[in-house]
């Protein structure tokens, strides 16, 4: 199947063409929509619209984009990233919250079969998707950590291919005895692997942000088990102080003083030692001496 040449990306900035043949993703095509249709970008939302073609196509591609795959798209905005998604084959199903875009999406996506969902992102039950799915998305920044904890749990997903905070992308993808080490960076390593495909400058958004983004996917591991509710709560509890040992925040959610402690000599581990700094595997083997799981 032949899909439609890519404009040049020098194309997309010319001031000299129409706003109308402009590429969808040009800063004066984007302009001219939200003019021509009344809107401006919400804040609320979250909403900053991708205008850098060569990141968009690169999100595509770094996503598994390709015919056949289904692709699950968060707030499409203006389209933009879904019509990428949508032109490399791929059976695309996108969910948007702004009742305000519909004209917009009826105008830049009409001609396609994109599936659109309108409704909030957080009340979609995403265990009714397909096998095999794959998510690709600009995410609103508010909720990136809900709805990457809800990709993480659906069997169908299998990735997760999405425009992150950098700081929120060096979280995930951040090894236990690093900085940036946390409960998200555990239960990204519980249910798979993370990989940094590339930061995203302001300059890249219309508008432009407050902070610079990252190109972030995560791959799901579906034939591992999932991982028990008790052990995420338990290892939530054992990170939630940054600075305090790990025997004082199990401390804190009741675990007694002396198991803990004859726990940590079973695995020899220091008394004194952090929850950033222990390996994934060291903690479920806490978990299952502290009785929390099997």
């Amino acid at each position: 199947m032949k899909h439609p040449a890519h404009p040049a990306p020098q194309d997309a900035d010319r001031d000299d063409a129409p706003a109308t043949n402009a590429p969808l993703y040009s800063p004066a095509r984007v302009r001219e929509l939200l003019t021509r249709h009344g809107l401006k970008p919400t804040k609320s939302l979250g909403q900053n619209f991708l205008i850098d073609g060569n990141i968009l196509r690169a999100i595509a591609e770094a996503g598994g984009a390709a015919p056949g795959v289904p692709v699950l798209e968060i707030g499409p905005g203006l389209g933009v990233l879904t019509r990428e998604i949508h032109s490399r084959g791929a059976q695309v199903t996108t969910l948007e919250k702004d009742e305000r875009l519909r004209a917009v999406l009826a105008e830049t996506l009409g001609d396609t079969d994109v599936q659109i969902i309108w409704g909030d992102a957080l009340d979609f039950d995403y265990a009714t998707l397909p096998a095999g799915t794959r998510v690709i998305a600009n995410l609103p920044y508010y909720i990136t950590g809900l709805l990457l904890s809800r990709f993480m749990r659906a069997p169908g997903i299998v990735s997760a291919t999405v425009l992150v905070q950098k700081e929120v992308g060096q979280r995930l993808a951040a090894k236990p005895g690093t900085d940036n080490y946390g409960f998200l960076s555990a239960i990204a390593a519980l249910y798979g692997s993370v990989r940094h495909v590339r930061d995203v400058p302001k300059g890249a958004f219309l508008p432009a942000p407050d902070v610079t983004s990252s190109v972030i996917r995560l791959d799901f591991d579906r034939d591992r088990s999932a991982p028990e509710p008790e052990f995420l709560k338990f290892i939530e509890a054992a990170l939630h102080h940054r600075r305090k040992t790990l025997r004082n925040n199990l401390r804190m959610i009741g675990h007694d003083g002396d198991a803990i402690d004859a726990a940590l000599a079973a695995l020899n581990i220091r008394a004194d030692v952090r929850a950033e700094d222990v390996a994934l595997g060291d903690l479920r083997d806490m978990a299952v001496k502290l009785g929390v799981i099997r």
